[in-house]
């Protein structure tokens, strides 16, 4: 069977509806993720194998680093089954090309010769997925109570939601989130992108009775699917419990775009203690219901390891 890079407008509508089509289809597979990664400057690949009928896919995700290397992922894939011709295609090429790890998170577990556990953890091992298909009073009633009830007290407390454009206040409120608990914040730049490129995308902040941005979400709709990607909230204003008015109001989006679901995305693996990293955002989404659903461990497979831990150093030191 031919593994092949597509690159046709033909192939690619094949590609389009193959991705949606496929149970192990996601947006981090999609060609709308991959119009957003263009926008980033980001460089991807298509993969396919077979002929008239393909077995499996994979985009791939190049990223360039210093002296010609670089790292290869394959979010939320390989795609299909029997992928093993694709990824010694994949493999050989990132061998090739320079490529110090390949990363890998598929839907499903699938062994890769050579691959081990990742160091990273960029996608969860397990998310919570909400049933949009019920009614909103349904969708309410398997809620946790504390959920149900924050909900209201943030109504209560004058907290209003709106879709807007204003990305400058949703960096803003990142920025305080990070400092509060820890990470660094993605450039405004990126949440732009994130807005303009990745198609499906909305953005919803919370506003308090003086009309200040008080909390923020990022979202996307794709092939019937709502999705919580990126949130930020003032710690000033904890109080009005914004948080919760925004994911309420997200679901309700998502619903009235026909969506059938949507994803909290990523919680700690339900294996995982109380000093899991996720344990906290963990216990705020499981206030909204939903079934949880847990992946694969990501893998990496090292094909130069002097040069990773080198990159290794560098990225402790430098950040």
């Amino acid at each position: 069977m031919t593994v092949r890079l597509l690159t046709g407008e033909q192939e690619l509508t094949q590609y389009n509806a193959w991705i949606k089509a496929h149970p192990q289809g996601s947006l981090w597979q999609s060609l709308e993720r991959r119009q957003y990664l263009d926008a980033l400057g980001k460089q991807t690949r298509l993969y396919a194998l077979g002929d008239a009928t393909w077995q499996a896919t994979a985009l791939v995700v190049i990223d360039a680093t210093s002296f010609g290397l670089s790292t290869w992922e394959i979010p939320r894939g390989p795609v299909g089954t029997a992928c093993a011709p694709l990824m010694e295609r994949i493999v050989k090429d990132a061998h090739k090309e320079g490529c110090m790890v390949l990363h890998t998170s598929p839907v499903t577990a699938m062994e890769i010769p050579g691959a081990r556990p990742s160091e990273r953890h960029v996608h969860c091992e397990a998310t919570r997925i909400v049933d949009l298909t019920a009614t909103e009073e349904e969708i309410l009633a398997q809620m946790k109570q504390k959920g149900r009830y924050n909900i209201r007290l943030a109504e209560k407390g004058g907290v209003t939601v709106q879709e807007c454009t204003d990305v400058a206040a949703f960096a803003a409120l990142a920025q305080q989130t990070g400092s509060r608990d820890g990470f660094t914040a993605l450039p405004k730049a990126r949440y732009e992108a994130f807005l303009r490129a990745l198609p499906g995308s909305f953005l919803l902040l919370a506003y308090d009775t003086q009309k200040t941005p008080v909390a923020g979400l990022l979202g996307v709709v794709w092939n019937g699917r709502g999705i919580y990607y990126y949130g930020a909230s003032s710690y000033a204003h904890r109080a009005l419990m914004a948080p919760y008015a925004l994911q309420w109001a997200a679901i309700r989006h998502c619903k009235a775009q026909g969506c059938h679901s949507y994803d909290l995305l990523g919680i700690a693996p339900p294996s995982a203690g109380e000093d899991h990293p996720w344990a906290g955002i963990t216990r705020f989404k499981e206030q909204f219901g939903g079934t949880v659903h847990t992946y694969p461990a990501e893998q990496e497979l090292v094909l130069r390891p002097i040069a990773k831990t080198l990159l290794d150093w560098k990225r402790r030191i430098l950040g």
